[in-house]
């Protein structure tokens, strides 16, 4: 899948210069650290407010990521040897995704790491419904922030518009992660009303990426 090589290709730069992961890496760290100091991380405190913390930071912490997947492609003029050579735009954003995804993934690692010695939480309870959870959500916001990173790219304020365009539309899916992580950071069983909101998260995934896919081409080329 060519989709893949393009994947490939941004992990191999990033590997290099590492530009993205350690802006996004050290974003969500510091946030993680503050918040820990200035409320008291005990468990109705997790409960209340744990999962909404962690998302925010995450996603915040992923338009540093988005502005710079097409970003790259900009010197040289890279990005129109990208268009004209034989991958398809499908391709190209599904790749820019799949990077994206991959990059935020390593971010949220390390924030959960460090969120689980500050704020006390045992990950080793719900392990993996929360790791099911995070990857469904991270696809989600990945590819979403690729097609507005796509469409953002030649904006001399992107940094800007990137953030302002995807957090409204975002809503929906992190209204449900945000509900879901409470409950498993808490420990709390999943009720049947409660997979409503997991349903929620695989439409607004499933949704997404087929647009990204189908208007490819009205996203790159115009």
């Amino acid at each position: 899948m060519r989709a893949l090589l393009v994947a490939r290709k941004d992990l191999a730069v990033e590997l290099r210069t590492k530009e993205s992961l350690n802006a996004a890496g050290a974003f969500a760290v510091v946030i993680l650290l503050l918040f820990s100091f200035a409320f008291d991380p005990g468990p109705e405190m997790i409960h209340e407010i744990g999962g909404g913390l962690l998302w925010l930071v995450f996603v915040f912490a992923g338009a540093l990521v988005f502005n710079r997947g097409f970003a790259r492609e900009l010197p040289n003029d890279c990005l129109d040897t990208l268009l004209v050579s034989p991958l398809s735009a499908a391709d190209l954003i599904l790749g820019k995704a799949i990077s994206n995804f991959l990059l935020l993934v390593v971010v949220e690692l390390i924030s959960l790491f460090v969120f689980g010695i500050f704020y006390s939480v045992r990950w080793a309870v719900r392990p993996w419904e929360l790791a099911l959870l995070f990857l469904l959500a991270t696809w989600g916001i990945s590819i979403l922030g690729s097609v507005f990173g796509a469409l953002t790219v030649n904006l001399r304020l992107r940094e800007l518009m990137v953030p302002v365009i995807i957090y409204p539309l975002l809503i929906p899916l992190l209204i449900a992660t945000i509900e879901l992580t409470n409950l498993l950071l808490t420990n709390q069983p999943l009720t049947a009303s409660d997979f409503l909101w997991v349903k929620i998260i695989v439409v607004f995934d499933l949704v997404f990426t087929a647009l990204a896919v189908l208007l490819a081409d009205t996203i790159l080329v115009g």
